[in-house]
């Protein structure tokens, strides 16, 4: 019964203590056991396999689950009781709706943190220019945000970082240190790289969903629930949709006394290099 419980507690209790490597350690002391009750006391071999269909669904969870913290440490909320959020955009710059989201923003007074993907920079330069010229904080989403990214190795990553990093560095000159993994997954060969560049991961505890098929009322109602202090909210400046649903959530944030801070005041990190 101890086993099972040091077997199965990354998916009924996952905490910071569920690394790649406590698992790992956790899985292949599961599987000697079993090869030793299989040696000495007669047990069937299905029990071997067990623990290995357990790992790779540690494996599937712990990549997939960026608050998990699998590979590396992901920022996703802010340590306070303080009632203060974090807005963020993934995907953009989008020229029919980042600008948009801006007007919004200015409307509200609040900054928000824009995760740009390099293909998309070529031009939107003026957009990228006015993000930073307006006090938002901009960071890196990777250049091509490709379906198989996450099959690319530790080199490969690194091209992709420092390919949006250039392409931002000559625009604004700031030289961005926040980096937020496409879809939220993490692998070893992006976690190296990370470390390699010296980048901080920002996650969410809020994911909005508002690049699904659900209307702004379901999108923003989610939203409401799940709003707490330290909370960062994802949204992806690419619609119409998300440019409404917005507008909803900072009414609900002002009308119920939270405050829109910046991801660096909310984590207590720089955004970018000095």
């Amino acid at each position: 019964m101890v086993l099972w419980g040091l077997i199965t507690q990354p998916f009924f209790c996952p905490s910071a203590d569920m690394t790649f490597r406590n698992t790992s350690l956790v899985f292949l002391f599961a599987i000697i056991l079993c090869g030793l009750g299989h040696y000495y006391f007669g047990f069937t071999l299905w029990w071997v396999f067990l623990p290995i269909i357990l790992y790779k669904a540690a494996i599937i969870y712990g990549s997939s689950v960026i608050q998990s913290n699998f590979y590396i440490e992901a920022h996703c909320k802010g340590a306070t009781k303080e009632k203060v959020v974090a807005i963020t955009f993934d995907d953009g710059p989008d020229p029919g709706f980042t600008l948009k989201i801006i007007q919004v923003l200015n409307h509200f007074d609040v900054k928000a943190t824009f995760f740009v993907i390099g293909k998309n920079i070529r031009g939107n330069e003026a957009i990228i220019k006015q993000i930073d010229s307006e006090g938002h904080i901009l960071g890196n989403h990777t250049f091509s945000h490709s379906f198989f990214i996450d099959f690319k190795g530790r080199k490969a990553f690194r091209e992709e970082l420092t390919s949006t990093m250039a392409a931002v560095y000559k625009l604004t000159g700031r030289q961005m240190k926040f980096f937020r993994p496409p879809y939220g997954v993490t692998t070893p060969h992006l976690a190296n790289a990370s470390k390699d560049l010296d980048y901080e991961v920002i996650g969410w505890n809020i994911r909005s969903m508002d690049t699904t098929g659900d209307s702004e009322e379901i999108i923003t109602n989610r939203i409401k629930e799940q709003m707490k202090p330290g909370s960062i909210i994802l949204f992806h400046d690419t619609s119409e949709k998300t440019v409404n649903v917005l507008k909803q959530t900072l009414n609900f944030a002002k009308e119920n006394g939270f405050k829109i801070v910046s991801t660096e005041r909310l984590l207590g990190l720089k955004a970018y290099e000095i």
